[in-house]
């Protein structure tokens, strides 16, 4: 990672440094752990999770709700309240500097302009009493210092690229005047505002129709592949990261599980747990069959089972299974699993 001083973008002239990547390496986690105190006791929330984003790259996030993923995407976004939340271990790196020992002037600088988010409700995430051009204009008059009708113009051009029709006729609109999907674009356009290195787009369909999914997921890939973003998206439905993601890694009890390609991970996955998800999936091939689903419930994050912490819900949990955690290990070359028998469940 390189610093040189800032003499002359209005982006160089907020942050004061301007950071690149080395080898193209964005964004490092290494052995994070996030902790909830609660007065019923400590729940672990994220446990150990350790990934990288390059430029370009589209890594999806996947797992049931509670499984983590969220919290991982606010912690790296330094976005948690702490507490109740405690950081006990681990770094997140973005571009060589941990955002965990960082300054929070410095955290705050960098969230936005460098690293961004979408946030899964976009009509609770904004403001219902400003018009969306003024949230979207606020943007470049606090990290850029540019007037009110230049960020005003800046909104107009933005709502436009992510195709909200009419814009410059809507930028005073209100976001309850506003369709669902079209909140969802806004949203879009204020994380992407100051042209971010990583953009993490928690749950971004979540509530939408799935004409309109696949219409907001085409344009986040489009955005992604022209700004050159690491993209990090975090769902729980397999079906929409099949054509926008590089990389997997499945989450489950704060851990992860599978890491893999996407092509090899949908063709055959090696965590029975990836594998549920997968089964789950509606299929136009088995119309009127009874959709698969994974038994139990995720485990309460208090107290995590010993051994995999999926072994109570898991068809293929042995004594083994009960007895000693697996750990991520690699079972074939560019494929880790957390699984005794990730070898047979691939083969399977």
């Amino acid at each position: 990672m390189t610093t040189t001083q800032d003499t002359t973008t209005p982006k160089e002239k907020t942050s004061g440094v301007t950071y690149t990547p080395e080898d193209g390496l964005l964004l490092e986690v290494e052995d994070l752990y996030v902790e909830f105190h609660t007065p019923d006791g400590i729940a672990t929330a994220i446990n150990g999770v350790s990934f990288d984003l390059h430029q370009g790259e589209s890594l999806a996030i996947l797992g049931e709700s509670g499984s983590g993923k969220s919290v991982t995407a606010q912690a790296i976004m330094g976005i948690l309240d702490m507490p109740p939340a405690v950081i006990p271990g681990g770094h997140i790196r973005y571009c060589g500097q941990d955002l965990l020992s960082m300054p929070e002037d410095q955290r705050r600088r960098t969230r936005g302009p460098e690293v961004s988010m979408i946030f899964q409700d976009a009509l609770s995430s904004l403001n219902p009493v400003f018009p969306v051009g003024w949230q979207i204009a606020e943007m470049f008059r606090m990290h850029r210092g540019v007037n009110k009708s230049d960020a005003l113009q800046q909104a107009i051009r933005l709502m436009e690229r992510v195709q909200i029709p009419a814009a410059r006729d809507r930028v005073k609109a209100y976001p309850h005047q506003f369709s669902g999907g079209m909140r969802q674009r806004i949203m879009i356009a204020m994380a992407i505002a100051l042209d971010p290195a990583v953009l993490i787009a928690d749950e971004p369909t979540t509530a939408l129709d799935v004409t309109v999914q696949a219409q907001i997921m085409a344009l986040l890939e489009e955005l992604q592949q022209e700004r050159q973003m690491g993209l990090i998206l975090i769902t729980h439905d397999l079906g929409v990261v099949a054509d926008v993601a590089d990389r997997i890694a499945v989450m489950y009890a704060g851990r992860f599980v599978e890491k893999a390609d996407v092509v090899e991970l949908y063709s055959a996955p090696a965590h029975p747990y990836t594998r549920g998800l997968l089964e789950s999936i509606p299929r136009l091939d088995q119309k009127g069959q009874t959709l698969a689903a994974i038994g139990g419930l995720p485990p309460n994050l208090m107290r995590i089972p010993p051994g995999c912490p999926f072994n109570p819900r898991c068809r293929r949990a042995e004594d083994v299974c009960r007895r000693d955690r697996p750990e991520l290990r690699e079972v074939v070359p560019g494929r880790l699993a957390a699984c005794h028998f990730a070898e047979e469940v691939i083969n399977a």
